[in-house]
């Protein structure tokens, strides 16, 4: 089987999460990713807990199936090695502070000029452009100011979302432009620049937060309630609670029957906007039907009645869910040994006719892949 970027090379000069997500996306797909490292610490994502075995888990998680080169940009040596790696790439992704490439000699308005096919591609807290540009911007910064810290707490307690969405949808933006782009470079042979903020993504992803500021009012936060589908939220039975959603007016008549709830009619829920307008209520007396049963009662019934509903589940029990598990969306990673030596989520575009391995290539050894870059090179 070919995978569909067979035969595009991405020279990644990325470090952490945003941009090293974005290049393990493309490597999935079939890139050759060269990740350029500082000599002597590399990636510093590389010492990053949970460690096994001295070895950080969250980077083979993110760098598997891409090699890596420890190469100083001011020396003339390296430098010399890293123009002819750029010379034969598609691709450069950097998630620096603007400016700093540019200080290397490794600016858009150069490379572009000295290498107009190669597409430039960069993500950064808050873009290349406005007046907080070149602030530093970590995952937690971008969740507070996009609004999401404040959308996923209560009043009193805004919380961090539990996974780093400010850097993972900057690194899924940016994949999606550079596949934009190399769509486009082969029709015009001549590559673009790519720029994604951090702070752009996660506000691109805020789809009901915005629309609402429409109206006027922004509802309070809620910790598990949905926005504008009512009843959509966790509720509790007697070993603790599920979520459970009606999103249709059919659904909601079978969440009736269910539950043997005579309300179906009552003009305070007779459409969403009514459920909406009453939610606590409903809630309360959904609840006291699921109350009286454990979950799985509750699970198992709804479930054989269409009605839309999951447990709330432990990453443990995420681990040995069947339904993860037929979509291959746990996969090991491999050490340089070829032993299965850490775990990480699978690749979730499925394709036909691309392979879909339960095992993925190792991370790569910080300058591991020094000598067969070198022999890459001295090919025609």
């Amino acid at each position: 089987m070919s995978l569909p970027l067979s035969g595009v090379t991405v020279v990644d000069f990325t470090r952490i999460l945003s941009g090293p997500f974005a290049t393990m996306i493309l490597a999935d797909l079939g890139a050759a990713v060269i990740k350029i490292e500082r000599p002597g610490a590399g990636d510093g994502a590389r010492t990053l807990p949970p460690l096994k075995d001295g070895k950080s888990a969250y980077f083979a998680a993110v760098n598997r199936g891409k090699r890596s080169m420890a190469l100083d940009f001011d020396k003339a040596d390296d430098r010399a090695v890293l123009d002819r790696i750029l010379s034969r790439a598609d691709v450069l992704v950097e998630n620096f502070r603007p400016g700093v490439m540019d200080r290397h000699g490794l600016g858009w308005d150069l490379l572009h000029a000295r290498h107009p096919a190669l597409i430039y591609a960069s993500v950064t807290g808050f873009g290349q452009t406005g007046p907080d540009a070149r602030r530093a911007a970590y995952d937690v910064i971008v969740q507070a100011r996009s609004g999401l810290m404040n959308r996923t707490g209560t009043p009193d307690a805004p919380r961090r979302a539990g996974s780093s969405f400010g850097d993972l949808s900057g690194g899924m933006f940016l994949a999606q432009g550079i596949l934009a782009a190399l769509y486009d470079r082969g029709r015009t042979g001549v590559g673009r620049r790519v720029d994604v903020g951090m702070l752009d993504a996660q506000l691109a992803l805020m789809e009901q937060a915005v629309p609402q500021q429409a109206t006027g009012a922004t509802p309070p936060p809620h910790p598990s309630r949905h926005p504008s589908i009512a009843p959509c939220e966790a509720v509790s039975a007697s070993d603790g609670p599920f979520v459970l959603t009606a999103g249709t007016e059919a659904q909601f008549e079978r969440l009736c029957l269910v539950l043997d709830l005579p309300i179906a009619q009552d003009p305070r829920f007779a459409d969403n906007a009514a459920r909406l307008a009453n939610a606590r209520l409903l809630k309360r007396l959904i609840e006291a039907v699921t109350l009286e049963h454990p979950r799985s009662h509750w699970l198992s019934r709804m479930t054989a009645a269409g009605v839309p509903c999951a447990p709330i589940q432990s990453m443990d029990q995420v681990m040995k869910d069947p339904q993860i598990a037929a979509r291959n969306m746990i996969v090991d990673v491999l050490d340089r040994y070829g032993r299965a030596s850490f775990k990480a989520a699978g690749n979730p575009i499925k394709m036909s006719g691309m392979e879909d391995p339960p095992a993925r290539a190792p991370a790569p050894e910080l300058d591991g892949n020094r000598a067969d870059i070198l022999r890459w090179l001295e090919k025609d």
